[in-house]
């Protein structure tokens, strides 16, 4: 694809899917994976939230397993939680202190948006932006 802009900006474009790497699979792991592992949680409200945490305590699956899924497959909403462990009975207890209000040492808990204010600097380079700016 080329394309030449209002000021005479050319612009050159190959489109092609890159080579999928050898090994490479976007399926869930079929082992346990070593080390700490992080299940990422989100939700609308916080109340969401912690009624997802209450429910992910009945989820049967391995961890490493049950991360990818919730990595690869959920949406990421405002409000949102991240747990570290290394085995079943860790995540656990920090779903439980998520469904509960209460802290833990390896849950993190947050949220996004919000007021993001204004434009505060923005590059013209050579084409016309909108109306009024600059």
């Amino acid at each position: 694809v080329s394309s030449f802009g209002i000021s005479g900006t050319n612009a050159h474009v190959i489109l092609e899917q890159a080579p999928t790497p050898a090994g490479h699979t976007d399926a869930p792991p079929t082992e346990p994976a070593p080390g700490v592992l992080p299940w990422v949680l989100s939700a609308a409200s916080p109340a969401a939230l912690a009624e997802t945490a209450d429910r992910m305590r009945s989820v049967a699956g391995e961890p490493g397993a049950l991360a990818w899924s919730l990595w690869r497959t959920r949406a990421t909403l405002a409000h949102r939680a991240v747990i570290l462990g290394t085995d079943r009975a860790e995540f656990d207890t920090a779903l439980e202190a998520l469904a509960d209000g209460l802290p833990a040492a390896n849950l993190v808990v947050g949220s996004v948006g919000g007021d993001r204010g204004g434009v505060v600097f923005v590059f013209p380079g050579q084409g016309s932006q909108w109306e009024g700016m600059g």
